[in-house]
């Protein structure tokens, strides 16, 4: 007996390997899928400028990193005693101007040097709505708890999403004609508008999405989004605000994205990876036991193997580890 729909997700025409370099980002779901590749030691650089949600932010992020984009002070603005940038997450806030400047112009140069030579471009779109402000019409990424009459809020039109995309995409692929772009819809509900208004949102992104791909051979789409609303369809994938997927949502989502996504060869790979990741996570209660040591020694070899065998793969850190 059949308790639920399947969902037919077709294989990527050129899957992921391990010797490619990977930008996710996005919302908040694109720190799911980086934290999971960057576990298996794919090279990944996820959300440069933090976790973005709307269309216009994400095309603006990855135009300043083709164009090698600098801040300055006057990109910055005091609230709450912290120096802020209206593009930034408010991981890049600072009680120090110079501090917050420094940290985003150095992720800022990291993500123009990532883009020339980056082969898949992730991006995770989470909602259709956009904030202005009204002093100035100024788009902004992140409110930053500024107070809410400051703002303009606007759901943006499938043209308007449609159109700020595809000139990044194209401006991308002028950059780096080798760039493959995925996007995937977050499944993250953004309650807050309201279930009707939500709705609305994540229509207008899947729209403006499929346009894309359907414009562009190296635009592809990965539907997490589908994965979730109409294949999981249950309250219990969902955590207790009911509005972010958890772990088995997630970890569902993940085994389809290998399966479609990564290419065999790496897929065979991954396990290894994860079999020592595991162990490099291990606290014994009693270091100084000779079980211990051996453990330490026979994981140092398995590292020391995977690494002569698989030369790109970057295990440094947990073989020092296992020396130790």
């Amino acid at each position: 007996m059949q308790f639920m729909l399947t969902l037919d997700i077709p294989t990527l025409p050129k899957p992921i390997v391990y010797t490619d370099n990977i930008l996710l980002i996005g919302s908040c779901f694109t720190e799911h899928i980086s934290d999971r590749l960057q576990q298996h030691k794919f090279n990944v650089l996820s959300n440069p400028h933090g976790i973005l949600f709307n269309p216009l932010s994400v095309a603006a992020s990855l135009d300043g990193y083709i164009d090698g984009k600098t801040y300055n002070e006057k990109d910055l603005f005091y609230l709450n005693e912290l120096w802020n940038s209206w593009d930034h997450h408010t991981r890049f806030s600072n009680i120090d101007a110079t501090a917050a400047l420094h940290t985003i112009n150095r992720s800022q140069a990291d993500a123009t040097d990532f883009i020339k030579k980056s082969d898949w471009v992730i991006i995770t779109l989470g909602s259709a709505f956009q904030y202005y402000l009204k002093e100035t019409g100024t788009p902004v990424a992140n409110n930053h708890r500024a107070p809410a009459q400051w703002f303009e809020k606007k759901l943006l039109g499938i043209d308007e999403i449609t159109t700020a995309l595809s000139n990044t995409i194209q401006k991308l692929h002028e950059a780096n004609p080798f760039a493959q772009v995925l996007f995937t819809i977050s499944p993250v509900r953004h309650i807050r508008d309201g279930v009707v208004d939500n709705n609305r949102s994540k229509a207008r992104l899947i729209e403006s999405v499929h346009t894309l791909c359907s414009k562009y051979e190296h635009a592809h789409y990965f539907p997490a989004y589908e994965l979730v609303i109409d294949i999981l369809r249950d309250y219990r994938f969902y955590d207790i605000d009911f509005v972010h997927p958890n772990f088995p949502a997630t970890m569902y989502v993940w085994e389809h994205f290998v399966k479609s996504s990564i290419t065999p060869a790496a897929q065979e790979i991954m396990p290894q990876v994860q079999e020592i990741i595991t162990a490099r996570s291990h606290r014994s209660r009693f270091p100084e036991t000779s079980a211990h040591k051996k453990f330490k020694e026979s994981y140092a070899a398995k590292t020391k193997a995977l690494m002569d065998k698989y030369p790109f793969l970057n295990m440094q850190d947990e073989l020092n580890y296992f020396n130790q």
